[in-house]
């Protein structure tokens, strides 16, 4: 693209081509990122189905919506209260002023409660065709017939419409259902563990979580049993305006192993939609859990996600996190090492494409001696989007040989987009081991150069740096994740050369 300088003594006529040069160049840049939105939109996820249900649906969040959602469910007592507690929270306390800019954010533009279906289904063939052929689209029913997973769980609007579990783990006494489901019938462990890891008033979108929550996945699995093959949930937002509210909740007691792998899609609107989960995990003495997330929203999407684990001793806790696509995301994967020689890890990568805010990071509070963690957090910033690393390692007084290791490695692959390091490190006691390493780099000419002196060409090259950037968080997905993962990175990469 040609470079436009104005002299330094300009005439009218100099000035008037001088902004009607610029105007085409500008025109030009906004058209081609338009045309790269709309590929985006097109050749991923971006189409919508009839929405019947939706339309119906009222928006504004209220203490009468509250009770209305908790009856339409059929609820007990407690799990009402517990919804009336987070609705009181999330009115009392203030919105965040820190991280991405909430300005533009009003509850009552959301609509709380879509119900899609009558019932869930016992089959795909037993969805509406519309829906059905969403989930056909997006590939999930042929993960299930493969075996790639050991159980699936659709969630469309706010409820959970079709879930399967392997049967040779549900007679070893695997627990693998929608959250609705479980409080049904598995009221005493759903009350037992349901807001210990994050109460409702712990944020306000978490406090709004727990008073409108519908769907998300409940998972138990017993002592000494191992799923060797992942779990999986996709989460589908289909209606404009649509706010979703999936609560997972999910328990690997002694000894055991489980992987879940959650996707998130969303249609593209000209408005808002608004995805506030919460995930409560629970790992128990020398147990281990994987949680293992790829969002791709589309970029009319608020994602303010709380994500938590309590990890008791000799346990494990890994999360895994992508996050490509969104208006705005605020996500920081938090554990809670609890008991002595608890483990924990985070990696994760944020992608800011162009008019989004990717504010993502990690958490660690080292509670007991030889506690270990790692947060390894990674973005990449094009188009002028803006990434943000945002962490927390707490060390308390007496979790004495504690050992901490936080690296934050960013990537702009333009001179316009930008990004931010926020760590907080809190250490409390003296015998501990604790690294922090951060770098900001740019995709340089002479590394496009190197590459392409050897015969490959620019785009490809470009796909090359962004792919390397981003092989220690694909290693550690599935295979169809991680190639998942780097063909939507890569989209997203579209018309940032030349």
């Amino acid at each position: 693209m040609a470079e436009h300088s104005l002299p330094n003594a300009a005439s009218d006529v100099e000035m008037n081509q001088y902004v009607a040069d610029r105007g085409r160049v500008n025109e030009d840049k906004i058209r081609q990122d338009d045309e790269i939105i709309e590929q985006f939109g097109e050749y991923s996820y971006g189409w919508h189905d009839s929405d019947a249900a939706g339309e119906a649906a009222k928006k504004g969040i209220s203490e009468e919506v509250v009770r209305e959602i908790s009856a339409d469910k059929g609820e007990p007592a407690w799990m009402l209260d517990m919804r009336l507690r987070g609705y009181k929270a999330f009115v009392e306390q203030p919105m965040p002023k820190w991280g991405v800019d909430l300005s533009g954010f009003h509850a009552q533009d959301f609509k709380y409660y879509v119900k899609p279906v009558g019932k869930q289904a016992a089959t795909w063939e037993d969805l509406p065709d519309d829906i059905r052929e969403t989930y056909d689209r997006l590939g999930i029913p042929e993960a299930e017939k493969s075996r790639l997973v050991s159980g699936v769980a659709a969630q469309y609007e706010s409820e959970v419409i079709y879930n399967s579990i392997q049967e040779d783990l549900a007679k070893q006494g695997v627990i693998f259902v929608d959250t609705d489901t479980a409080v049904r019938e598995y009221p005493e462990l759903v009350k037992k563990y349901f807001g210990t890891v994050v109460p409702p008033e712990d944020n306000k979108f978490g406090a709004l979580n727990t008073a409108a929550w519908s769907g998300g996945s409940f998972v138990y699995v017993p002592k000494g049993v191992h799923v060797d093959i992942p779990l999986q949930a996709y989460f589908r937002i289909n209606t404009p305006n649509m706010g979703q509210f999936e609560r997972t909740l999910i328990i690997a007691d002694e000894g055991s192993y489980v992987h879940y792998v959650e996707g998130c899609t969303a249609p593209i609107y000209s408005t808002d939609s608004l995805h506030a989960a919460i995930v409560e995990i629970i790992v128990e003495k020398n147990a281990r859990v994987r949680y293992t997330t790829v969002q791709n929203w589309s970029n009319n999407v608020y994602n303010l996600v709380t994500q938590r684990a309590y990890v008791r001793e000799g346990a494990t806790m890994e999360w895994v996190d992508g996050n490509i696509g969104s208006k705005a995301t605020m996500k920081y994967p938090a554990c809670i090492l609890a008991e002595p020689y608890a483990n924990a890890s985070t990696m994760s990568l944020g992608f800011a494409g162009q008019g989004q805010y990717q504010d993502t990071g990690a958490k660690m509070i080292h509670l007991a001696p030889h506690t270990s963690s790692t947060i390894v957090a990674k973005s990449i910033s094009r188009g002028g989007g803006r990434s943000a690393y945002r962490g927390l390692v707490k060390i308390v007084d007496g979790a004495e040989g504690a050992s901490s290791n936080v690296v934050c490695d960013a990537l702009l692959v333009d001179d316009f987009s930008r990004s931010d390091t926020y760590p907080h490190v809190d250490v409390r006691e003296d015998d501990v081991s604790m690294a922090h390493e951060a770098t900001v780099s740019k995709v340089s000419e002479d590394q496009l150069f190197y590459l392409m002196s050897r015969g490959i060409e620019e785009k490809e090259a470009m796909a090359m740096i962004v792919r390397g950037f981003v092989e220690p968080i694909s290693r550690e997905l599935p295979m169809e994740y991680a190639l998942e993962l780097n063909r939507l990175v890569e989209l997203q990469m579209e018309g940032s050369v030349g």
